[in-house]
């Protein structure tokens, strides 16, 4: 790798190269006009299935879960690989044109809220769940929703751009990293060795904003790294991660908005809880098909 000399003043003159160079620029605001959709509920998600989207989709999930029907949504796709975000009405809704942003038609005049942790933090306090009104277990909550906001982006824009994105594999900063994503998962096993979750016995909005990023990291999930970073070996977080796998709220949230991975895993847009019944029976009808394919072609 060859040293590099930063000129006195840096000029935007050359795309910088990696998956997302095509939306990355050095200017906010709006690229083109485009209207954003509504739909019937109150509440407006406009996102993808990324971590920090699935963070507030499993949020309305669980709440809807136990029966506020307040926390009903239209999810809306936003596509951040095509400039989706850059859509004058998403960026009037969010002027850092990030997913995901979810708009209040409940109250007057519309409430626009971005940032996952804000989202999630004015989604507990509207319907009072999964985050205490006071106490020490607000505070442990707290704490640990501001970790994952400082600690993902070091495993998302740090790790995972240099690992699985950049242009060119380098030595220096893949290490860089690296090192620190082992520390902070070393950082979560030691305090889930004595904790069932994170802000103590009581399911919080901080494991739902962790979850995404370090539960998938855990499974091996995230930029194919598993084996790289040793994930099995911390043994805490892949028992945190299972458990809340298996909420049936995390798999619901944990659809929407997904447009990669299995395809039977994938609900683009919702609207209704009903949608999650129609993509079952699809699967159910695709497995069928499948087995039927399977048994013609043994009989063959």
């Amino acid at each position: 790798m060859t040293d590099y000399v930063p000129p006195k003043v840096w000029t935007w003159n050359k795309a910088s190269g990696g998956r997302f160079a095509a939306i990355n620029r050095p200017i906010a605001g709006p690229t083109h006009d485009k209207v954003l959709p509504v739909g019937k509920h109150p509440l407006q998600l406009y996102s993808l299935g990324t971590p920090n989207g699935v963070k507030v989709t499993v949020l309305l999930e669980e709440l809807l879960a136990m029966g506020h029907s307040g926390a009903e949504y239209d999810a809306w796709l936003i596509n951040i690989g095509d400039g989706s975000q850059f859509g004058s009405g998403f960026v009037e809704l969010n002027p850092n044109s990030k997913i995901p942003t979810l708009a209040d038609h409940s109250t007057d005049p519309v409430t626009s809220v971005f940032e996952s942790a804000s989202i999630l933090v004015y989604l507990a306090e509207k319907f009072g769940a999964f985050l205490p009104a006071s106490g020490p277990t607000r505070t442990e909550t707290i704490n640990w929703l501001f970790w994952v906001q400082g600690s993902a982006p070091i495993l998302g824009g740090g790790f995972g751009h240099f690992y699985a994105y950049a242009p060119a594999k380098q030595e220096y900063p893949i290490d860089r990293y690296a090192m620190e994503v082992k520390r902070q998962m070393d950082v979560l096993d030691r305090h889930l060795a004595a904790h069932e979750y994170l802000a103590g016995g009581e399911y919080t909005i901080a494991d739902m904003a962790c979850w995404p990023w370090y539960g998938a990291l855990a499974m091996g999930l995230l930029y194919e790294a598993g084996e790289f970073l040793e994930v099995a070996s911390y043994t805490n977080v892949r028992r945190w991660t299972e458990q809340i796998a298996a909420r049936p709220a995390v798999q619901r949230g944990r659809m929407v908005n997904r447009v990669f991975g299995d395809p039977a895993n994938q609900l683009h847009e919702r609207h209704d809880a009903s949608d999650f019944e129609t993509r079952t029976q699809d699967k159910l009808l695709a497995a069928a098909a499948a087995e039927k394919a399977a048994a013609e072609k043994a009989a063959e």
